[in-house]
């Protein structure tokens, strides 16, 4: 068990690696801010509960939250009285490098497999730690992230040689 000692020097260790963690899973960042107070909070209620490594419980906190706040949320039109402005993507697509163009298709992604990309590559977590943090098969953890991976294979906004990514 844990005690409330190791509370604060977790979060002062982690708690810049969680935001960004927390960013990648909802591409807010001041949500991501939300999401990690609201994550670290509802570590503080069971830390004494906690046994060994508090990272696996605190991700899957983490991206459960986000998954509950996602399904509350409305996502519907928004009505104006005229149109937004429409930038030519193609100018601001060649504007910015290749990393730059990953996150906005990583965005695009279902939150299931975005998380299991995060959390699989991003954080490094092996199949079984990101299986354990979803709370699911290590089968579905291999098949979300195989799935997720072709989607950012055939994205036109990477692979385009507009893009900067033809291959």
């Amino acid at each position: 068990m844990l005690d409330r000692v190791d509370y604060t020097a977790y979060v002062t260790a982690r708690a810049p690696r969680l935001r960004r963690t927390a960013y990648l899973v909802c591409r807010d960042w001041a949500l991501a801010e939300d999401l990690l107070q609201t994550a670290l909070t509802k570590a503080w209620r069971v830390w004494d509960r906690i046994e060994d490594d508090p990272d696996p419980y605190v991700y899957r906190i983490l991206v459960n939250t986000h998954a509950s706040w996602m399904r509350r949320r409305w996502h519907g039109e928004i009505s104006t009285s005229s149109p937004p402005d429409s930038a030519d993507s193609r100018d601001a697509v060649e504007a910015v490098d290749r990393r730059d163009q990953l996150w906005p298709a990583l965005g695009r992604l279902p939150r299931r497999q975005r998380a299991v990309l995060v959390l699989r590559y991003y954080e490094d977590l092996t199949e079984p730690q990101v299986a354990a943090v979803l709370g699911c098969s290590v089968g579905t953890v291999k098949s979300q992230a195989s799935k997720a991976l072709a989607k950012l294979r055939i994205d036109p906004s990477i692979t385009s040689p507009a893009a900067g990514g033809a291959r």
